[in-house]
């Protein structure tokens, strides 16, 4: 397992400093929430369980057209194959992916299968590799959307000729990931967890058209960089900050979150979450929240900073999210109940 890991090291590494970049994908403002999405060597990195599950939903831009940017995911992923001398185990997931916008009601449906290898390295540290395979269809209706040749003076004409000539409406390709996480936990009142993944590794073509010479449909690589952290202050209080970025072509985002975590009940069965994220030059975003036992349910909302808010009255996106994680077993890793602080023992 050793050696598989260091050669997936250095493939992700190598993947990081030789693909090129050319568009942007969707993204969740609850990133923290996101994992397999965010970094595939999450699937089966479980903190505080054996496994895990969960729903986002997220609906963006409703105050300034008809048709809002509507994006969906579920995924799952589990702990298997643990080795209690190696202190190492396998993890699988699941993702599934939704998203819809636009009067040509665009879209997007990906399904990713995501496997990982954990390895604790001492007594408190973890190291991760993992990889997606997925398969993604993108389709289209023209027959909501006009254009410019179809205007005839007073209004659109939609029995004019002048759309563009499709060779389909739909593009179906196989969509490649990788990634890699590290953990830091010294005691049980201190997380560091950071890590690096490249989406669309292997650049799938993804277009209507016919292939035109010189022209590059191929999608760009999407680079992703994220940290969290967490650290209880007392039995009561445990306060995570976040940061994540990605890079993809010559488009970027920056986010950072402040999450506060109250234990409400005082044994960690319900807890009350509230904090605030910010995504640089456009929007800032309060984030509530509440815990009841294995679930956890939040709620966000994207407040625009840009000068978009003079259209849409800084009214951008709200978001859901619902996350379920347990455990079969006590955690094999290195005899923790959990690798980051928690309000139950």
């Amino acid at each position: 397992m050793m050696r598989f890991l260091r050669y997936g090291i250095l493939s992700v590494l190598f993947v990081c400093m030789s693909a090129n970049t050319n568009a942007q994908d969707l993204h969740f403002s609850q990133f923290m929430n996101s994992p397999l999405l965010t970094n595939p060597a999450n699937a089966g990195f479980i903190p505080d369980g054996d496994y895990r599950m969960g729903a986002q939903y997220r609906n963006q831009w409703s105050s300034v057209t008809a048709f809002p940017y509507k994006t969906m995911s579920l995924f799952g992923d589990m702990q298997v194959m643990s080795d209690p001398d190696a202190n190492g185990w396998i993890g699988l997931g699941g993702l599934l992916l939704r998203d819809v916008a636009g009067a040509g009601v665009l879209t997007s449906t990906k399904a990713y299968g995501a496997v990982a290898y954990h390895q604790m390295l001492g007594e408190g540290s973890l190291l991760s590799l993992g990889f997606n395979v997925g398969w993604s269809n993108k389709q289209i209706n023209t027959q909501g959307l006009s254009f410019p040749s179809q205007w005839n003076g007073q209004f659109f004409d939609v029995h004019q000729t002048g759309a563009p000539v499709l060779l389909t409406n739909q593009s179906n390709y196989l969509d490649l990931q990788t990634g890699l996480n590290y953990a830091y936990f010294p005691n049980d009142r201190v997380w560091l967890n950071g890590g690096v993944s490249v989406m669309h590794v292997n650049r799938p073509r993804e277009s209507f058209f016919a292939s035109t010479g010189g022209v590059d449909n191929r999608l760009s690589v999407r680079y992703n960089g994220f940290f969290n952290s967490s650290f209880k202050l007392n039995d009561r209080v445990i306060l995570s900050p976040s940061a994540y970025y990605t890079l993809q072509a010559r488009a970027s985002q920056i986010m950072g979150s402040l999450i506060g975590r109250y234990n409400a009940s005082g044994d960690g069965a319900t807890e009350l979450l509230a904090g605030i994220g910010y995504r640089h030059r456009e929007s800032i975003i309060p984030i509530v929240g509440i815990g009841l036992n294995e679930l956890v349910f939040t709620f966000s909302y994207d407040v625009t900073l840009s000068g978009l808010n003079a259209f849409n009255g800084a009214r951008g996106a709200f978001e859901l999210s619902l996350i379920k994680q347990g455990r079969r077993d006590r955690y094999r890793g290195n005899g923790r109940e959990s690798m980051c602080p928690s309000f139950r023992y």
